[in-house]
């Protein structure tokens, strides 16, 4: 029988942040592309901010 090798539980962390952090960068992306051609850098950067706290204030 194979056995998988124990992952150290530190990994396993690293991981799932990693991985959220994933999301959180996606949010940002997905929120400021709305603006994407309207000529309002401010309001993409705010709203990309504002998708990052959302999404950071869920960790």
């Amino acid at each position: 029988m194979l056995r998988s090798p124990r992952v150290p539980a530190s990994q396993v962390l690293d991981r799932v942040l990693v991985l959220e952090m994933v999301r959180v960068t996606e949010a940002a992306a997905v929120a400021a592309s709305q603006w994407i051609g309207r000529g309002d850098n401010d309001a993409a950067d705010a709203a990309a901010v504002e998708a990052m706290r959302e999404a950071l204030n869920e960790l």
